[in-house]
């Protein structure tokens, strides 16, 4: 739980305005973003990954926030819709879609600088005195009062907040800072193979978040100054701090939550791998991220549905769910849910077995099922004596994605492949049948 001393809903707030860059496709989980935004896809059993900073935004006292939106959006966008559409603008909040919508130019976002230039007009609008960057596909909580306070008490033009991570874990993958004892940022790399470590930590490094604050005219002449450069990527991490940490102040914020003693809780579910032990993280007992903390809430949209139900008990067929996390609208019929995560209306038919899997919205698993180490999408219709997770070579066979570590994804899609493939091979049979019996 993010419980400060002093929780800075203050004018720091109020005079901030915060952008969420929530464009990005998330290639790295594959199908699981085929038709999503990653910022929209599912976690936690109930709760879509955009709800997360939207959740910290509101809790920290952040009530004007812009989502930038870009890749098939539109999951995202109804989502925000029904779970943020209530504030009201006249008291001074608002949650609102900004889609690329090629306000200065015949491009969409073109980078993470871009999509900020070019909501500009939208910004200065507001009229804040900060402008707080936000990814929108990490999950984590953090009040973000204190990193404003931090930003003002420096005198920065920028504040990067930032987060120590294994230098192997970061190769590739993270910007990562170089400071110096007060925390100016001396150099920036962008995804480094070699990131630099931190002094006396040889194996650990800073990274960003790719969470930043500003003072919002600095913000938009560096943007103005980026957008007129000849070769810029339009990013912050290649290109605007790069450019700015010589001449100005740029700060790093190590983020910390003072309840949790080492490392806070910060997940970049990025991959199915990463995805999968993330949402397996919060069925143990005492999960790092406890999600039934009410003095920091994650709000999302959930409709009404009837509580999860389990049928039957009896040897033969027992509805049961140990170690589990189940959602409203879930029927267990006759069937074991061991370690696995279930999210809204899934249905498990009888004399199943579903172990360390995360079934999304919707999941109908037919009869003598086992399905374990699995990510099954949403509306997916498990057919009757299916087995997934048990054998790798059968998985691939089945058309299903297996990961680096094991697990298997399954979408809709590939489930009808398989229906239409299994359907040939019946054909081709009853036609070699009939030749048969006519030879």
């Amino acid at each position: 739980m993010p419980s400060y001393a002093n929780r800075y809903i203050s004018n720091l707030t109020r005079e901030t305005y915060a952008l969420i860059l929530a464009g990005g496709r998330g290639s790295r989980l594959h199908e699981l973003t085929d038709w999503r935004a990653k910022p929209a896809v599912y976690f936690g059993g109930k709760f879509r990954i955009i709800d997360f900073p939207l959740s910290n935004c509101i809790n920290s006292g952040i009530r004007r926030v812009g989502i930038a939106t870009q890749y098939k959006s539109h999951s995202l966008i109804r989502h925000v819709n029904r779970a943020w559409g209530h504030f009201k603008k006249e008291l001074g909040e608002s949650v609102e879609i900004l889609p690329a919508s090629q306000r200065y130019g015949d491009e969409w976002y073109c980078g993470t600088a871009d999509a900020v230039f070019q909501n500009m007009d939208i910004i200065r609008h507001e009229l804040p005195k900060y402008v707080m960057i936000l990814s929108g596909d990490h999950v984590y909580r953090m009040d973000y009062g204190a990193l404003l306070a931090k930003h003002v008490e420096t005198g920065a033009d920028m504040t990067v907040c930032c987060i120590e991570v294994p230098r192997e874990e970061a190769a590739g993958t993270f910007g990562v800072m170089t400071v110096d004892g007060d925390n100016r940022v001396k150099r920036f790399d962008e995804k480094p193979q070699e990131p630099s470590a931190i002094p006396g930590k040889p194996d650990q490094c800073l990274a960003s978040m790719g969470n930043y604050v500003f003072n919002t005219e600095f913000l938009f002449e560096q943007l103005k100054n980026d957008a007129e450069r000849e070769g810029s990527g339009r990013d912050f991490g290649h290109d605007i701090i790069p450019a700015i940490i010589e001449e100005h102040n740029v700060f790093a914020f190590p983020f910390s939550d003072p309840s949790q003693h080492g490392q806070p809780y910060w997940r970049d579910v990025g991959t199915l791998d990463s995805f999968w032990e993330a949402n397996m993280e919060l069925v143990t007992p005492e999960p790092q991220l406890d999600l039934y903390d009410a003095s920091w809430p994650i709000w999302t949209y959930q409709e009404q549905l009837a509580p999860a139900k389990f049928v039957f008990d009896n040897d033969e067929r027992r509805g049961m769910a140990v170690d589990s996390t189940v959602s409203g609208g879930c029927i267990i019929s006759g069937s074991t849910v061991r370690k696995s995560l279930l999210f809204s209306k899934v249905h498990v038919h009888s004399y199943c077995t579903i172990e360390e899997a995360v079934l999304l919205p919707g999941v109908i698993v037919g009869r003598n099922s086992r399905i374990r180490r699995a990510i099954i999408d949403r509306s997916c219709e498990i057919p009757a004596d299916m087995c997934i997770g048990y054998d790798v070579e059968q998985d691939i066979a089945n058309g299903f994605r297996v990961s680096k570590k094991g697990i298997v994804l399954v979408t809709r899609d590939m489930l009808s492949a398989l229906a239409t493939k299994q359907k040939q091979a019946e054909q081709y049979q009853v036609s070699e049948r009939k030749q048969a019996e006519v030879i």
